[in-house]
């Protein structure tokens, strides 16, 4: 039994130590998939800072919105969270009852 080999232990700890590794890796990135700061990270901006002067500002959401069936405008209102009477002012043309799918809206300006 003299020739025995070291890798026969060497081999379970290093399948252990990957194993661990991996786990830690893991749960690290579903954390910043979810906004979430590590106690060692600080943040130094904040992400909904004024932009600088001359710059234009920046909307969220979409500026338009594709028709799917059994869509309505108070539908899509809901959908957006987009005022019914903002699509219905941007959009002049648009008649509940020939929306179709597929038929691209305005949401915004």
């Amino acid at each position: 039994m003299a020739g025995r080999s070291p890798a026969r232990f060497l081999a379970p700890l290093a399948l252990v130590a990957v194993v661990t590794a991996l786990i830690v890796v893991v749960n690290g990135s579903r954390d910043e998939s979810r906004g979430g700061n590590t106690p060692n990270q600080t943040s130094t901006t904040r992400p909904n800072s004024t932009p600088s002067s001359g710059s234009k500002r920046e909307r969220k959401g979409p500026r338009r919105y594709t028709v799917k069936s059994g869509d309505t405008p108070s539908s899509i209102a809901d959908k957006t969270g987009i005022p019914l009477e903002q699509i219905l002012r941007l959009n002049p043309d648009l008649d509940p009852q020939t929306l179709s799918p597929g038929e691209r809206i305005r949401l915004r300006q």
